[in-house]
């Protein structure tokens, strides 16, 4: 019976991590149909933002309530499921808390995840509470309606429910130890279930050891069916935050990229030596192609890797300017448009064996609008606020210069000022000559 039970646990095992895996490779060739950009230069800053910003949650404790919620959240998820390591031990080889050899050191560990699993829930609880009774304002923007919002709450009830199996479970292996059961020898230390393990001692034996096993499956299945969810979820940034970070973009806050082809050009009309009918290298025909961006395709893939590393939590909504004053701008829509419409560029690849078949769609004005683009004031807030260094500006900046220079669909008083920028060589429609008149008067 024992290599039955074996046999199932190594086919959910197998089936779960290879499900995830094929998940994470549709991830990750999504990622790559963006243009190719260098972030590999100043390794040691990178590996220094990550380490500050992902591991230690820099940016998440400027709120300070959230902020700490967060971090218990994401360090007690973190270590506990370490435990996962001995369940799967356990489970492929009919073994029982199989690291117990490790004596004072695994009561230690046991009696940590236990501390760590309370105070998980009792964080998950008031995350719960903040945001479906206190109704926190930036969770409940027009995007947050239907799935996304869903969405969040899912993930709360799974924490809670994995937590409680946890605790559930150790509080029926402390009661069948010390009721002397065979094969659940003392082994760890309970802090918390062995408070629990009072309201279920009574049952007696055969119920504790249905109520054993029946929270350590229910555990070990939600553990891999909640890995598997983190797809489909806000909560892939758990994977993305790190690579996400780590490939930020080290250059000061408001410098703006600029296109290298058009760079050239400026370049060749400047150049006294240069020859006007000279033809421009192929290189150089293939960069500008398109300029700036129409679609997920046009953007680079550091931008679609932000696009699934949002956490939708808000908070460059909440500091964007033109958001706060009633503009329809939502730097947070513009990252979770990003990723639907990558998700859909996705699986019309799947549905067509591996190429795109074109759907009349893309994401300028099928997902993002113009009054959105435009409402924003390039001020870098939500590039401030995000706390895993998502850059929706960059995005918004492409997406207009597309705008500009392929359609040349700027607002008339952007066309304005360039027209007198090219014709005056300054933003006011004065001749240069009479630009200094003003001192006579």
């Amino acid at each position: 019976m024992n290599y039955v039970s074996q046999i199932v646990f190594a086919l959910i095992l197998i089936a779960g991590i290879g499900y995830f895996a094929a998940n994470i490779k549709r991830l990750v060739r999504n990622i790559r149909l963006g243009r190719d950009i260098d972030r590999t230069d100043r390794k040691a800053e990178r590996w220094k933002i990550m380490t500050l910003v992902a591991f230690g949650q820099q940016k998440m404790v400027v709120r300070p309530i959230a902020g700490i919620l967060h971090i218990i959240v994401y360090v007690g998820f973190i270590i506990i499921n370490i435990e996962v390591i001995e369940i799967i031990i356990d489970g492929l080889f009919g073994t029982h808390r199989v690291l117990s050899a490790m004596g004072i050191l695994y009561d230690f560990l046991i009696g940590s995840f236990e501390i760590l699993a309370l105070l998980v829930i009792v964080a998950v609880v008031l995350f719960w509470i903040r945001r479906n009774i206190l109704k926190l304002k930036r969770f409940f923007f027009s995007e947050m309606k239907g799935w996304p919002k869903s969405d969040a709450n899912i993930i709360l009830y799974f924490e809670v429910i994995l937590m409680v199996l946890f605790l559930t479970m150790n509080a029926a292996d402390y009661s069948l130890q010390q009721l002397g059961s065979e094969h659940y020898h003392q082994a760890g230390a309970f802090p918390i279930s062995q408070y629990l393990s009072n309201l279920i001692t009574p049952l007696g034996e055969s119920s504790l050891i249905i109520i054993e096993r029946s929270a350590w499956w229910l555990h070990i299945v939600g553990i891999l069916i909640f890995l598997n969810y983190l797809y489909y979820s806000k909560h892939l940034h758990i994977l993305l935050a790190f690579p996400n970070t780590w490939f930020s973009d080290l250059n000061p806050q408001g410098q703006m990229n600029n296109m290298e082809s058009v760079t050239n050009e400026v370049k060749l009309m400047m150049d006294p030596e240069a020859d006007p009918y000279a033809m421009p290298d192929q290189d150089d025909d293939q960069e500008t192609a398109k300029f700036g961006a129409s679609d997920v395709s046009d953007l680079n893939w550091v931008q679609l890797m932000n696009a699934y590393s949002c956490t939708e939590c808000g908070r460059c909504t909440s500091e964007c300017p033109a958001s706060r004053t009633g503009k329809k701008l939502s730097p947070r829509k513009i990252m979770m448009d990003t990723r639907d419409r990558l998700e859909e560029v996705g699986r019309n690849i799947d549905a067509n064996k591996g190429v795109f078949k074109e759907d009349g769609k893309q994401l300028l004005d099928d997902y993002i609008t113009r009054e959105e683009l435009w409402a924003c004031t390039t001020c870098n807030a939500c590039v401030e606020a995000c706390p895993v260094n998502i850059s929706p500006l960059s995005i918004i900046v492409d997406m207009r210069r597309y705008l500009v220079m392929e359609q040349s669909a700027a607002p008339m008083e952007l066309n304005n000022m360039m027209t007198n920028i090219e014709n005056n060589a300054a933003p006011w429609p004065y001749n240069q000559m009479d630009r200094l008149n003003w001192r006579n008067e």
